[in-house]
C-alpha cells in the first residue's frame, strides 16, 4: 500500500471516495466536514485556528488510508469520529479532544431530539441540515398531518411539494405547447373540467422527471391550462398535453423543480407561509393577504364580511379601508334610523375572524384603516386603548398631506361625511395628532398610513385610481381584491469567506437569487387557488409581487458593520437598490416570453415612470445601476409585474431559516428560552461564535446579557468594538429605526414591515415627532412600539431581574440627515428637540429597571411562551406562532 503521507492534500478525499452514514446510505466523502468539526472543538477551547483544523483533518484522512479504508473499503461516520479523537490526543490536544467528544454527544442528542420532533425513526439530509428550532416550527405549523394530527410528511417532502407546483407554469410555457401571440382556439374546456372533476383518478399518475405530481398539482396545471387555452395561447389540446407529460417529454423541467427546491431547502429564499402550507394541497391558496372594498350599504358590508370569512378559511388576511361608511349617528333614509358607524362594522369582521380558523392552522388578521377626515376618527383612534377591543385587528389612521400641513401650521382640519362629502365640523389638527400619539404611546396603536407618500410614485393610479388600503401588516399597498404574493431572500446566506476568515457580501449570488425568486413569485400567481373570483381577476390584472429580504442584522454582524452607522446605511441602500433593480429587470425578461401584466398599457410605465422613490430623489451619481436603461427596456418589452418588491414580516420564516427577521435589528442577543425539559439561554449563533473566538463565552456572561435586555451595551466584560457591532433593537434610537426604514423605502416599490422600537421612558411627544419625521422622510407607513406600551407586556422574554445599563442615542448620521432633509424650520426644531434631549439620560454605570404598563404578559396561544413584537407582529420564539399571516 502506498504511504498515506505521500498522498497530496487535494487528493486525500478522493482516495477515500465515499462514507457510510448512520442510516446505512453511502455518500461522497468530504474532508471539509471533518475540518469544520475539529475547528468547532478548537473554538470551544479558545484556539480558533482554521489552518490547524485543516492540518489535523489531513492527518485524520491519512490515518484512515493507513488503516485500509478506501473506495472499496468504505469507512463509516463512527470510524472517522473515533480517529479524530485519537489524532487530537496524539497531537497533545487533550482538551480539544474532550470538546470534540462533547460535540459528538451533543450531535447525538440533537439527532434524537429531531427524530422526536418529526415523529420519525430516521433523518434525511434536509432534517440534518435544519436546526431543531426550524424543525419545531415546521412540525408545528407547516408539515402536513393526518386527521389524528400525526405528521405525514418530512421537510424535504414539503419543499418538493412546493417546488413541483411552482415549476408547472414554466412547463406550460414550453415552446412546444405555448405561444404568447398564438391564435389557437381550443374547444376542450369541457374536457379539462371533466379531468378536474375526476382528479382523484389522476393522483400520482404523472411525473416531471423523478418528481411525482399529486392530484392537487394536476388540478393547478389543469386550471392554468384552461386559462391559457381561453387566451388562445395553447398549441396542443389537453389530451395531447397529458400524453406528452406521461411519455416524459417534460422531464427536462426536473431541473427547474430542483432549482426551486434548492432555493428553499438551502434557505436562500422562502415564500410567504400560505405558499409553504398550501402548495400542492387541497386548499391550494398561496397568497398571504388581500384587500377588500366596503361601500356604504348593508349588502356591501355583508358581502365584505362573507368574503373575509372565505379568505380566513383559505389561510389569508384582510385589509379594509372603512372610510366610505357614514359616521355614527348619521341618518339612514331607508329605515329612518341612524348609522352605527365604521367601528361597529369592524366588530363584525373581528367576530368573523374569531370564529373562522384558517385552514386548520391559525386565526386570521386584519388591517382596519380610517382616514383622518372621517367624523368618527376620534372613536377609531382610541378604540384599541381598551383591552379586548378589536383584538384581531391592526389599526392605522390614513392621512394625506393636507392634514400634515395643518398639523405643522397649527390649523383646523375639516371633517367630511363620506355619504355626501359635506363638511360636518372641524378638529384641531395638532390636537388630533397628539391624540394619535398618546394612543400609540399607550397601546402601540394606531399606526399611520401616509396615503400621499403611498401614491406619489404609484404607476397604477392612472388606470386604477389612488390606493387607499394595505394588507394587515401595512407593507403591501393593494387595490380592492388584489392579493399579496410575498417571499424573502436570506441575506445571511449570501456571504463569502475571505482568506483571512472575514466575510464579504456575494453580489453575484445575490443577483442570481433575486432573478430566480422573482420567477418563483410570478409563478405563484398562476397556480394559486383564489378564494373568490374577484381576487383571481384583480391579482392577475396587475400581477403584483413582493420580493423582500430577511437576515439583514445577521449579515451586518458577519461583516462587522454596526446597523446604525453610515457604513451600515450605505450597505442597506446598495442592497435595497439591487433588489428592486434586478427583480424589475427579471420581470422584463419574463414579460418577453409571457407578456406584460394586462393593465400595463394603461399604466404609468408607458410614460417611462417607475414606482421607485430612489430613482427620483437621489442624484444619478448616487445610483449603482442604470435605471434609465431599464426604463427603455420596460417601454420596449413591457414588464410582467406591476410592482416587484416588499419587505414583509418574516418572524416565522426567519425562524425556519435560522436568521434575523426582515430589516429589523436583532431583538436580543441572548434570552431565556423555555422547552419541555426546562429552560436555557438561547444565543444568536453569530454572536456566540464571536464570543467563543474572543474567549469570552461563559454561562455567567450569557445570564448577565439576558438580564441586560439581551444587549451587550454597558457591560464591561464585552469589548467596545463588539458592543458597537452587536447592537439590538433596544440599543438603537428610534430615529435610527426610522432612518433604516427610510433607506429601504427609497428603493422598495411597495412598503416596509418594521417596528420603530422606543424605550419605556419616551413621551407621547416623541411618538408624535416620530410620526411626523416618518412622513417627512417619505415613509408609506409607520408602526411604533414603546417598551411596556401595551396593556400586557409583550417584548421582553428575559428574567425577572432585568436591568438596563445603557441609553440609546441617535447616530450622528441620522442627526445630520434630518437636518439636511427636513425643510420646515419649526418642524425641524421640534424633531431635534425630541431626538437630542438629554434630560432623561441615565448613568450607564448604575443601570435602571424599566417598568411594564400592566400586569402579566401576553403569551403564545399555542405553547404559552412569551411573545416578541417586531415587524408589526407578535411572534413566539419557541414554536413560531405569529399574529401575521405573511410570516
Amino acid at each position: 500500500m502506498k504511504d498515506s503521507t505521500d498522498v497530496k492534500p487535494q487528493d486525500l478525499a478522493s482516495a477515500i471516495g465515499k462514507i457510510r452514514k448512520r442510516d446505512g446510505s453511502i455518500v461522497e466523502f468530504q474532508m471539509a466536514k471533518i475540518t469544520n468539526a475539529i475547528y468547532k472543538a478548537l473554538v470551544a477551547t479558545r484556539r480558533p485556528d482554521y489552518a490547524l483544523a485543516e492540518r489535523l483533518a489531513e492527518k485524520v484522512v491519512q490515518r484512515l488510508i493507513k488503516q485500509g479504508f478506501d473506495a472499496s473499503n468504505i469507512p463509516g461516520v463512527e470510524d472517522v469520529q473515533d480517529i479524530v479523537e485519537t489524532v487530537l490526543i496524539d497531537e497533545g490536544l487533550a482538551d480539544t479532544a474532550k470538546a470534540y467528544i462533547l460535540y459528538r454527544h451533543e450531535r447525538r442528542r440533537i439527532r434524537e431530539e429531531k427524530m422526536k420532533i418529526l415523529e420519525r425513526s430516521r433523518l434525511d439530509e434536509v432534517d440534518k441540515a435544519l436546526s431543531t428550532n426550524s424543525l419545531r416550527v415546521l412540525a408545528s405549523r407547516y408539515l402536513l398531518k393526518d386527521e389524528s394530527g400525526k405528521i405525514v410528511e418530512s421537510p424535504k417532502q414539503m419543499f418538493e411539494r412546493v417546488a413541483i407546483l411552482i415549476a408547472i407554469p414554466d412547463m406550460l410555457r414550453d415552446a412546444r405547447v405555448f405561444m404568447l401571440d398564438g391564435k389557437f382556439k381550443r374547444d376542450d374546456v369541457a374536457r379539462v373540467n371533466a379531468y378536474i372533476e375526476s382528479i382523484d383518478e389522476l393522483d400520482g399518475r404523472y411525473s416531471i422527471g423523478r418528481y411525482r405530481l399529486n392530484k392537487w398539482h394536476l388540478e393547478a396545471m389543469l386550471r392554468l391550462y384552461k386559462e391559457l387555452a381561453l387566451q388562445n395561447r395553447m398549441k396542443v389540446g389537453i389530451d395531447e398535453l397529458l400524453s406528452m407529460l406521461e411519455k416524459g417529454e417534460f422531464d427536462a423541467y426536473e431541473k427547474r423543480v430542483e432549482e426551486y427546491y434548492r432555493l428553499m431547502v438551502d434557505m436562500y429564499f422562502l415564500p410567504n407561509s400560505p405558499t409553504l402550507m398550501n402548495a400542492g394541497t387541497r386548499l391550494g391558496q398561496l397568497s398571504a393577504c388581500f384587500v377588500l372594498p366596503i361601500h356604504d350599504d348593508l349588502a356591501s358590508i355583508m358581502k365584505t364580511a362573507t368574503d373575509a370569512a372565505l379568505i380566513f378559511k383559505s389561510g389569508g388576511g384582510v385589509g379594509i379601508n372603512y372610510s366610505n361608511l357614514r359616521p355614527e349617528g348619521d341618518i339612514v333614509a331607508s329605515t329612518s334610523g341612524v348609522a352605527s358607524g365604521p367601528v361597529s362594522f369592524m366588530r363584525i369582521v373581528d367576530t368573523t375572524t374569531e370564529v373562522v380558523k384558517q385552514g386548520g392552522k391559525r386565526r386570521g388578521a386584519n388591517m382596519g384603516i380610517l382616514e383622518v377626515w372621517h367624523p368618527d376618527i376620534e372613536k377609531f383612534v382610541t378604540a384599541k386603548t381598551k383591552p379586548g377591543v378589536l383584538e384581531n385587528f391592526n389599526v392605522s389612521v390614513g392621512v394625506w398631506s393636507d392634514f400634515v400641513d395643518a398639523v405643522k401650521s397649527n390649523e383646523k382640519y375639516a371633517l367630511r361625511n363620506p355619504r355626501n362629502g359635506k363638511i360636518v365640523g372641524y378638529i384641531d389638527a395638532r390636537q388630533m395628532m397628539e391624540l394619535i400619539a398618546i394612543s400609540a404611546w399607550q397601546s402601540a396603536e394606531p399606526g399611520m398610513i401616509f396615503l400621499d407618500n403611498m401614491n406619489k410614485y404609484n404607476v397604477m393610479k392612472d388606470v386604477q385610481g389612488l390606493i387607499r388600503a394595505t394588507n394587515p401588516c401595512g407593507e403591501q399597498s393593494l387595490y380592492p381584491y388584489e392579493s399579496c404574493n410575498l417571499g424573502s431572500i436570506n441575506l445571511a446566506k449570501l456571504v463569502k469567506r475571505r482568506a483571512d476568515g472575514s466575510y464579504e457580501f456575494d453580489w453575484q449570488k445575490y443577483e442570481q437569487i433575486i432573478r430566480l425568486a422573482t420567477r418563483f413569485l410570478d409563478n405563484v400567481i398562476d397556480v394559486s387557488k383564489y378564494p373568490i373570483d374577484e381576487i383571481d381577476r384583480a391579482t392577475k390584472a396587475s400581477r403584483r409581487i413582493g420580493l423582500g429580504i430577511m437576515g439583514l442584522a445577521d449579515l451586518l454582524y458577519m461583516l462587522k458593520i454596526p446597523y446604525n452607522s453610515r457604513e451600515g446605511y450605505e450597505l442597506m441602500n446598495r442592497i435595497a437598490e439591487a433588489l428592486t433593480y434586478y427583480s424589475m429587470d427579471e420581470s422584463v425578461e419574463i414579460a418577453k416570453a409571457r407578456g406584460a401584466f394586462p393593465l400595463y398599457n394603461e399604466s404609468g410605465y408607458i410614460q417611462g415612470r417607475l414606482p421607485v422613490a430612489g430613482y427620483y430623489e437621489l442624484a444619478k451619481e448616487e445610483h449603482t445601476h442604470d435605471w434609465d436603461a431599464l426604463i427603455e427596456k420596460i417601454k420596449r418589452y413591457g414588464i410582467r409585474n406591476s410592482q416587484t418588491t416588499t419587505v414583509a414580516p418574516t418572524g416565522t420564516l426567519s425562524m425556519i431559516a435560522d436568521c434575523s427577521g426582515g430589516i429589523e435589528p436583532t431583538f436580543a442577543l441572548v434570552y431565556e428560552k423555555h422547552v419541555t425539559v426546562g429552560k436555557f439561554y438561547y444565543t444568536n449563533r453569530i454572536f456566540e461564535e464571536a464570543l467563543r473566538e474572543a474567549g469570552l463565552y461563559s454561562d455567567e456572561l450569557l445570564k448577565k446579557i439576558a438580564e441586560n435586555y439581551g444587549s451587550v451595551r454597558g457591560l464591561d466584560e464585552v469589548p467596545e468594538e463588539m458592543q458597537k457591532v452587536f447592537v439590538t433593537a433596544m440599543d438603537i434610537h428610534w430615529a435610527d429605526h426610522i432612518m433604516a426604514q427610510t433607506v429601504w423605502q427609497r428603493w422598495i416599490s411597495n412598503a416596509i414591515a418594521k417596528t420603530i422600537n422606543m424605550p419605556n421612558d419616551v413621551t407621547a411627544e416623541d411618538v408624535k415627532c416620530s410620526y411626523l419625521l416618518a412622513h417627512e422622510l417619505g415613509l408609506k407607513g409607520i408602526t411604533v412600539f414603546r417598551d411596556g406600551s401595551r396593556q400586557q407586556q409583550v417584548l421582553h422574554i428575559t428574567g425577572e431581574s432585568k436591568v438596563k445599563r445603557f441609553d440609546a442615542i441617535p447616530s450622528s448620521y441620522v442627526v445630520e440627515y434630518i437636518r439636511r432633509y427636513v425643510k420646515d424650520g419649526s418642524l425641524l426644531r421640534e424633531i431635534e428637540g425630541a431626538i437630542l434631549k438629554s434630560d432623561r439620560a441615565k448613568s450607564s454605570s448604575r443601570g435602571y429597571v424599566l417598568t411594564s404598563a400592566g400586569e402579566g404578559e401576553v403569551l403564545c396561544p399555542l405553547c404559552k411562551s412569551k411573545l416578541v413584537f417586531a415587524e408589526g407582529c407578535n411572534t413566539c420564539v419557541n414554536c413560531g406562532w405569529s399574529s401575521c399571516i405573511v410570516s
